[in-house]
C-alpha cells in the first residue's frame, strides 16, 4: 500500500484549509477571508484501497510582524520536516506575489519533490490559464503544476492521484479509523473562531483565541461553555454587539456545525474575556489547566 505524509504550504488565505477539506470530503480545517485563519498543525488522513495518505495544513507563511507571526511560521516551518512531499498552494486570481516567492525560497531548501497547486481557477478565464503556467515554470523545476478549484472540488481527485505517484509503498502509518490529530475541544475552539471571523470581517485580528471551558456529552446532548479571548475591550465590544446580538449571532452559527459534528442536541454558552498581554494570557490558561495552543 501507498502511503506517505504530505505537507500543503502557501502564504495566507489561498485555500489551503479548503483543500485539506475538499480532500477529506469533510469539514476539519476552518476558514475564513481573513489571512491567518489556520494557527495550528492539522493533520487529516486520507484512504482508500491503494493508499493512506497524511496531509498535513499549516498556517500561512509570511513575513512575521509580531510573536504570533514568529510562532505560525516556525510551527509552517517544521511540517515540512519528514514529509514524502510538498503541496505549494498558490491563488491564481491574486497572481505571483513577494509572499509567494518567500514561501518558495524557503521550501527549495528542503530538497523534496513539490507539487505546485494553482487553485481558485473557477475565478479566472480559461485563456489565462496556460500563461500563468509558463510565468510560475520558469520559478522553479516543479514536479507537477496542477490547476484546481478546491472550493468546488475541480481536479481534486486527479490530484490525489497524482500525489500517490511520489510516495512510498510501506504499508498503513496509521490504523483503521484514525482520521485527524486534532481533539474534539480543540475543534469546538475552532468551529467558534472561524464563525467569528466570519462575522466579524477585518473588524477582529486573526489572533483572537477561543477555548473550550467545559464540555459535558450526554446521551442526547452535548452541553459547552466556551470563552472567546481578545486583547482589548473594543474587540470585545464588536464580538458581543449591541444587545449581544453578534454573540448570539456567533453562537447559532457555531450550534449549527457542532450539531452536525456530534449528531445530537448542543448547548454552547459563550462569553468574552479580554486579556492585554501574552503574559496574562498564559496564566489564565495555567489556571484553567490548558497549555497555549499558540506553542
Amino acid at each position: 500500500m501507498k502511503s506517505g505524509y504530505v505537507s500543503i504550504v502557501g502564504r495566507p488565505n489561498v485555500g489551503k484549509s479548503t483543500l485539506l477539506n475538499s480532500i477529506l470530503e469533510t469539514k476539519l480545517a476552518i476558514t475564513s477571508n481573513k489571512a491567518g485563519t489556520t494557527r495550528n498543525i492539522i493533520q487529516g488522513v486520507y484512504e482508500d484501497e491503494t493508499s493512506q495518505v497524511v496531509f498535513v495544513d499549516t498556517p500561512g507563511i509570511h513575513k512575521p510582524i509580531n510573536k504570533l507571526g514568529n510562532i505560525l511560521n516556525k510551527k509552517a516551518y517544521s511540517t515540512s520536516e519528514n514529509v514524502d512531499l510538498i503541496l505549494f498552494v498558490v491563488d491564481v486570481e491574486a497572481g505571483i506575489g513577494k509572499g509567494d516567492l518567500f514561501v518558495l525560497e524557503k521550501i527549495k531548501e528542503e530538497k523534496l519533490p513539490i507539487i505546485l497547486v494553482l487553485n481558485k481557477v473557477d475565478r479566472i478565464p480559461k485563456d489565462k490559464l496556460l500563461e500563468i503556467i509558463m510565468k510560475y515554470k520558469d520559478l522553479y523545476d516543479f514536479s507537477e503544476i496542477f490547476p484546481i478549484s478546491a472550493l468546488k472540488n475541480d481536479n481534486v481527485t486527479a490530484l490525489i492521484q497524482t500525489i500517490k505517484n511520489y510516495l512510498p509503498n510501506e504499508g498503513k502509518i496509521f490504523e483503521d479509523e484514525t482520521f485527524t490529530n486534532i481533539s474534539t475541544n480543540f475543534y469546538i475552539s475552532e468551529v467558534i473562531r472561524e464563525k467569528v471571523l466570519r462575522k466579524t470581517r477585518q473588524e477582529v485580528p486573526h489572533s483572537v483565541t477561543c477555548l473550550v471551558e467545559k464540555k459535558i456529552e450526554e446521551k442526547d446532548k452535548v452541553i459547552i461553555q466556551a470563552v472567546i479571548i481578545v486583547d482589548r475591550e473594543s474587540i470585545k465590544k464588536i464580538i458581543v454587539g449591541k444587545h449581544a446580538n453578534m454573540l448570539k449571532s456567533i453562537g447559532i452559527d457555531a450550534r449549527h456545525d457542532l450539531e452536525e459534528y456530534f449528531s445530537k442536541k448542543v448547548y454552547l454558552d459563550l462569553f468574552v474575556k479580554v486579556i492585554e498581554n501574552w503574559r496574562e494570557k498564559e496564566k489564565y490558561l495555567k489556571e484553567l489547566g490548558l497549555g497555549d495552543i499558540n506553542e
